[in-house]
């Protein structure tokens, strides 16, 4: 079996790769390992247990909640909710461990599961593999199991949602009155909260995209991932600002008054600018990581404004920010963290705090976002092709490091597998678009010829 978990939980196609007995079964497991660990020592454990709407989340929340109940781990039901939200709760209710089912901005027949620890941090990857270990090791057996009185309880917490919304507004810098806003909810776990609060927080909120989750429609057509609908409305509504969110919500893309895409380094620097100029910065830094755009980089040197760069993956940066005392660090794809404020990428924050500049400074979108240029980027992933080889083929490493001396100084070229899902990523970056077009399909071939 090769590794479960990777960069963000466990995914899969839902009741094939990622099945009711697998989700049980790494439930126990978690409870067995946090608690062997001494994280319940001396308090009977209790976790909080939140989902996206997707159909296959009714059945794989039902088997996480058994297999912690029948570990002795009372259980706080909060339902349909962000990842961020049931980070949130876990850390303010006092959990011991949290859990979210989502495949974030997968498509609709995939599902994952996300364990947290106490606080609402991330797992370690040694307590991941220690939870996988576990898991396997008494897979077709059975666990020592509690009796009695010792096995755990479940009860609703309807109150989550009321507690994240008073937590995001009681952390907002200033109202949004004035401002109009199109949201798209991807009919995931924001599709409620994100225009809720938004109108809480003073702003109109003239069309909603993605607000009617059926378990089946997540992601589909819209969201982060598609913005084509948000453009459009925003256009049509004569709003100053579009939201889009993905289906867990960890992640914000914007759109401004002209329908174009505000992409999540544009919004990472004009967030950097603003928490800089109110002295709120951390170390004056921000962080990125390697696919950030190189005009995000020149933009914060002419800022004054360090970057730090870590490898792909929120769980990175988030390693990055914690170690070293910075409070401010994100994705191109919108993940964006305020540590001061989250233990997590939170698309529904990010989104407040972008509207909150806007209506502080009374500039528009475009304006804020002008503080970089993005240099033209092309992304090709590769599919069916096999991505353990990706940094140690010789014959495509012969082709990245030719791609590179072509594009010198101008341009920059990166492969990587992806850590969600079976492909591997080719982006290539250059001062002129058809170069970078031309060496990212040429670089694709390679890949597909050497890997797959």
């Amino acid at each position: 079996m090769g590794r479960l978990f990777g960069t963000d939980g466990v995914r899969g196609l839902a009741n094939a790769d990622l099945t009711a007995e697998l989700a049980l079964g790494l439930s126990v497991a978690a409870a067995h390992v946090l608690g062997d660990a001494g994280a319940f020592e001396g308090h009977r454990p209790v976790a909080v247990v939140g989902r996206d709407p997707r159909a296959s989340g009714e059945f794989l929340e039902a088997a996480v909640i058994a297999g912690l109940a029948s570990s002795g781990v009372d259980v706080l039901k909060v339902g349909v909710l962000p990842t961020p939200a049931v980070a949130y709760l876990t850390d303010v209710l006092g959990a011991d461990l949290g859990v979210m089912l989502s495949a974030s901005h997968n498509a609709m027949p995939d599902n994952g599961i996300k364990f947290l620890a106490r606080g609402g941090q991330k797992l370690d990857d040694e307590i991941e593999d220690a939870i996988e270990a576990e898991y396997e090791r008494f897979e077709g057996h059975d666990w020592k199991r509690p009796t009695g009185a010792a096995v755990g309880r479940v009860r609703d917490h309807a109150e989550g949602f009321e507690q994240y919304l008073a937590h995001l507004l009681s952390v907002l810098p200033n109202r949004l009155d004035g401002l109009r806003v199109v949201i798209d909810g991807a009919h995931g776990a924001a599709a409620m909260v994100s225009p809720e609060v938004f109108r809480r927080a003073g702003a109109e909120v003239v069309h909603t995209i993605g607000d009617d989750p059926t378990g089946l429609n997540i992601n589909d057509g819209i969201g982060s991932t598609h913005l084509e609908p948000l453009r459009a409305a925003v256009v049509e509504h004569g709003a100053d600002l579009g939201i889009a969110h993905d289906g867990d919500a960890d992640r914000c893309l914007a759109v401004d008054a002209d329908g174009n895409e505000v992409d999540g380094d544009q919004i990472l620097a004009v967030l950097a600018c603003a928490m800089r100029e109110a002295g709120t910065l951390g170390k004056n830094t921000v962080v990125g990581t390697v696919m950030s755009n190189l005009g995000f980089k020149l933009a914060m040197e002419r800022e004054g404004i360090d970057l730090v760069q870590t490898a792909v993956g929120d769980r990175y940066v988030l390693e990055s920010m914690k170690q070293h005392g910075y409070n401010l660090g994100g994705e191109q794809s919108g993940h964006v963290i305020f540590l001061d404020h989250a233990t997590t990428g939170d698309g529904t924050l990010t989104g407040l705090m972008l509207a909150a500049r806007l209506a502080a400074t009374k500039q528009s979108v475009a304006d804020l976002a002008g503080v970089m240029t993005r240099l033209p980027q092309v992304l090709i992933n590769v599919k069916g092709v096999d991505k353990t080889r990706t940094a140690t083929d010789e014959g495509l490493l012969l082709a990245v490091a030719g791609a590179e001396a072509e594009l010198g100084s101008t341009g920059r070229v990166l492969l990587r597998s992806s850590g969600t899902e079976p492909l591997v990523r080719v982006m290539v970056e250059a001062a002129d678009p058809g170069v970078a077009q031309t060496v990212a399909e040429r670089l694709a071939g390679v890949v597909r010829e050497r890997l797959g």
